[in-house]
């Protein structure tokens, strides 16, 4: 049977098998032999040049995704080519000016709202993924706070800007409040993967296993000097350095997505993660990887994680061991959560 790629909608994900509609007219998985998933990839609403002043412990009756859910769906092509230019201007709005308060789309980024779509979806475990700036934001504790508090759910990552102050203590101190790794994304922190001080950080990730997630590859929707700063070619020389050091290399390279697998075929401390790619890349990864170190993300609030796992099970059909690995048996053993 060919399944669909292409939906006027999210709820028009119903016309693949494993999901309906809730009696309350939501998106929700109904297969029950789907699962478990963990996702790899998730924020909550960031806040760069001020304190964090979203409430993210309250439930609102929408997410407001940066893909809107009425929006048409294409899995063949890069997630973020589903966005019109009005799209892309807005979701800019949202992560820029309106980070100074609590209003905008970001407000819907909450823990409740990601645990119900979490729940709806499948997935019992998520990751967040912080990004701090070397002052004023603090997007690590808020998200190892939330992870701390919904602990069945939600694990952490933590962030340290390689220009902060006391880097290492920083460090040290998100690993006691229970950060698995750090989250690194140079084009939003403005340094490049291979930058001297990053590459220290990387070092001393290494010496505590605390894994690195890169934002890895350029978008295509980021400024000009965002889109070099993620050139896959400058983060092979970290990973050639640090062997120690376990890299998940986020989006797969987005797209660079050819020379991302190339470096996960060379390095064995190397892990792609899906949020984002294309069906047809998924498939690739399927067919092309070491798919014992593929993990799922779905890069929400961005996208609705049916998404993601939509291209995962497609992926994967008439391979349950392999979907069993990229949506959670990887996960787990990169986490050491057990099963």
């Amino acid at each position: 049977m060919t399944l669909p790629s292409r939906f006027t909608s999210l709820l028009d994900l119903t016309r693949l098998p494993w999901f309906s509609l809730s009696e309350e007219g939501r998106l929700v998985m109904n297969d029950a032999s789907v699962g478990p998933i963990a996702d790899l990839h998730t924020h909550l609403a960031l806040a760069y040049i001020a304190p964090p002043s979203v409430d993210v412990h309250r439930l609102h009756a929408e997410t407001q995704h940066y893909l809107p859910s009425c929006c048409a769906i294409d899995l063949e092509v890069y997630a973020n080519r589903n966005m019109s230019p009005e799209i892309v201007a807005e979701l800019t709005r949202d992560l820029t000016w309106r980070s100074l308060g609590p209003r905008g789309m970001r407000a819907t980024h909450t823990i409740p709202n990601l645990v119900r779509e979490m729940d709806e979806t499948g997935i019992r475990a998520s990751v967040l993924l912080p990004i701090d700036f070397p002052v004023l934001s603090r997007n690590a504790d808020v998200a190892l706070a939330a992870a701390r508090d919904t602990s069945d759910k939600l694990f952490s990552f933590g962030s340290v800007h390689p220009y902060a102050k006391g880097a290492e203590k920083r460090l040290d101190a998100q690993l006691s409040k229970g950060a698995r790794g750090i989250k690194m994304h140079p084009s939003v922190q403005l340094v490049r993967a291979d930058n001297r001080r990053a590459r220290a950080l990387y070092r001393m990730c290494g010496e505590r296993r605390m894994i690195v997630f890169w934002h890895c590859g350029p978008a295509g929707i980021e400024p000009k000097l965002g889109q070099y700063l993620n050139q896959v070619r400058f983060y092979e020389q970290p990973i050639a350095e640090n062997p120690r050091t376990t890299f998940v290399l986020g989006h797969a390279g987005a797209l660079q997505f050819d020379e991302a697998l190339e470096l996960q075929r060379r390095y064995p401390n190397v892990w792609l993660e899906t949020s984002s790619q294309s069906l047809r890349n998924v498939r690739r990864l399927v067919e092309e990887s070491d798919t014992t170190r593929v993990v799922h993300g779905s890069d929400w609030p961005f996208y609705h994680p049916a998404i993601s796992v939509s291209k995962i099970l497609i992926a994967t059909e008439g391979k349950p061991e392999i979907r069993h690995a990229i949506l959670w048996a990887n996960a787990s053993r990169l986490l050491d959560v057990g099963d």
